[in-house]
């Protein structure tokens, strides 16, 4: 088994850390990836963290993971939750499984928000945490995929 995962974001989540604090937090999408790099070490997994503003390069970072064997991956789509049935698609055509990560909790927000089309392809689905929500998506897709923490 592969022992990389990949952690994608959707648009505007570079932004982290100066967009709407009062929502999203202070930290910055630098100190998610550290938080993700440490969660993944913990089950000894690697992490090959990016972001993206763009639909289809999300959609094509799906299919370079499945070409490449990922063990599985974790995706914040941001705004792409309530619009991307491109990204379902991807989902369901590469078989990896993956969690799907909100910093805010999407039911508490504007009635748009509700509904996610991504969930419909994921494993399960992790909101309102904050940031620390990717450290409990890394750890979920850990046991999904028989990744044993480190000793």
């Amino acid at each position: 088994m592969s022992q990389t995962i990949y952690v994608l974001n959707g648009p505007n989540l570079n932004s982290l850390g100066t967009r709407e604090p009062e929502k999203y937090g202070h930290s910055t999408l630098a100190d998610v990836e550290k938080l993700c790099r440490e969660a993944a070490g913990r089950f000894g997994l690697t992490v090959e963290f990016r972001q993206s503003n763009h639909e289809g390069v999300l959609v094509d970072w799906f299919h370079e993971a499945k070409q490449k064997q990922v063990a599985g991956i974790v995706i914040n789509p941001a705004g792409y939750s309530h619009t991307s049935v491109a990204i379902l698609d991807a989902i369901s055509a590469v078989g990896i499984p993956t969690i799907e990560v909100h910093i805010t909790n999407i039911h508490q927000r504007e009635e748009y928000r509700h509904h996610s089309y991504i969930s419909k392809g994921a494993k399960a689905v992790i909101c309102g945490f904050g940031v620390e929500g990717y450290a409990l998506a890394i750890q979920g897709l850990a046991s999904l995929i028989g990744a044993k923490t480190k000793s």
